[in-house]
């Protein structure tokens, strides 16, 4: 059986210098610092056995990403750009970015301006305000209330003041000065 051959990888001064620089970097994840260090070896002329056993990877991830850097590089695509992970396919959103601005909007509002005999809304209320107004066919309230969690939104909240907050002049101090005659 012939032996697979790696994928050559050369690289330019420029880059050799960008991806060290992610090394040094303590910010940078590190599974980007990973994919680094495998582009720098595999440039050095290491195989993808010796990169894994180095390392600790597998050698499919060594390959895979020798190869993606290889084809990404005809794109001239930035560094860190070709070590960060391809999109995924998944589940479309099932909510448009307007039906939850909608839904933000009536918990920022009085349950009265839809007809509940609330104080407060709740997750379950807001939910079937949300169908009865025809903004969704049906919504949990469950994610009702993980939409709000995610915005910071707790319309249970909305008038929790117990005193009215401090006004521009309630903080004046007076122009008055009072001399102490002792």
């Amino acid at each position: 059986m012939p032996k697979l051959e790696a994928v050559k990888i050369d690289l330019s001064d420029a880059e050799a210098q960008e991806l060290e620089q992610l090394l040094r970097r303590t910010s940078t994840p590190q599974q980007i610092a990973l994919r680094a260090k495998i582009i720098l070896r595999a440039a050095t002329g290491s195989s993808n056995g010796k990169i894994a056993e180095e390392l600790g990877i597998s050698i499919e991830m060594s390959r895979r990403w020798r190869q993606r850097w290889r084809e990404l590089s005809n794109r001239e695509v930035p560094a860190i750009e070709r070590l960060k992970d391809e999109a995924r396919p998944g589940h479309p959103a099932t909510f448009t970015m307007e039906q939850i601005t909608q839904l933000y909007a009536i918990a920022c509002s009085p349950p009265e301006q839809y007809d509940r005999p609330l104080s407060h809304w709740s997750a379950r209320e807001l939910a079937l305000v949300m169908v009865e107004q025809c903004i969704v066919e049906s919504i949990s309230e469950r994610h009702v209330g993980r939409l709000l969690t995610e915005a910071d939104i707790k319309p249970y909240q909305s008038n929790y003041w117990l005193n009215p907050p401090p006004t521009i002049n309630s903080n004046r101090k007076s122009k008055i000065s009072v001399k102490s005659t002792s």
